[in-house]
């Protein structure tokens, strides 16, 4: 079985952003860029199942500018053994990426499709939805714990009353929390052998995709400044402060 895992390139998550001057959009100049790390943990866990001989080979792929080879070949070393990158300098909407992720699905005929259930920049958390819709396959989203048996998978799933359980015919599609690995960390003799792995370079032509953006973005600003808080003495000055500020 094959076990395709998508990765996406994010400014790293130690980074605080910078918005641009003129409020168009973040700035990404001289930042450090990094694997989002749902993706990094949906990596880990598609290494984990082949080790356990659940599967027999795992494909990294990413949508992204040039650069997001570098983002590819971190996958490769940690233990992917194959990398495609659909290079696109655009900003790619989530249903454009999961529309070019279904091409190279029907392309590959994995069994298994494991991704992060949001990219850190912009938290969409759509694109696993989305391609499940597309593929008209069964889907378990934001696994912390994933086991295979045979053509089924199951998956237990954090939801806002606790924990959840449920059973995927394969192929399916599961998106990852937090919660249900550690990744590791690439070796030296990895990340050598890593630049020696096949990276095929695609474009989203090649797939008859258009990912023209249907979104348009008005202005990017920084959060407001909180303002600090006040410690009272008892309730009574508690009330008398509501009322002052007009809320009781």
């Amino acid at each position: 079985m094959k076990i395709l895992v998508p990765v996406k390139r994010v400014i790293d998550y130690n980074v605080r952003p910078r918005v641009k001057p003129d409020g168009s959009g973040v700035d990404l100049a001289n930042v450090k860029m990094s694997m989002n790390p749902f993706d990094e943990i949906a990596v880990e866990e598609a290494i984990r199942l082949k080790e356990a001989g659940k599967a027999e080979e795992v494909i990294a792929i990413s949508v992204g500018p040039a650069k997001a080879q570098e983002t590819l070949r971190t996958a490769l070393a940690m233990g992917a053994d194959r990398a495609i990158l659909i290079e696109s300098d655009e900003t790619v909407e989530p249903l454009a990426v999961a529309k070019l992720l279904k091409a190279v699905a029907d392309a590959e005929e994995p069994g298994l499709i494991l991704l992060g259930k949001q990219a850190i920049d912009d938290d969409c958390n759509q694109t696993g939805q989305m391609l499940a819709a597309l593929m008209d396959r069964p889907q378990g989203t934001f696994a912390s714990k994933v086991e295979l048996d045979g053509d089924s998978a199951t998956v237990t799933r954090e939801v806002d009353g606790g924990l959840e359980t449920v059973r995927l015919t394969l192929p399916a599609i599961i998106t990852t929390d937090l919660r249900l690995n550690e990744p590791r960390y690439a070796s030296l003799p990895n990340i050598m052998k890593a630049k020696k792995k096949p990276l095929e370079t695609k474009s989203p032509a090649d797939y008859g995709v258009d990912v023209t953006p249907r979104l348009t973005t008005l202005k990017v600003a920084e959060p407001p400044v909180r303002q600090a808080g006040e410690k009272v003495a008892s309730v009574d000055e508690l009330v008398a402060k509501l009322k002052d500020m007009g809320v009781a």
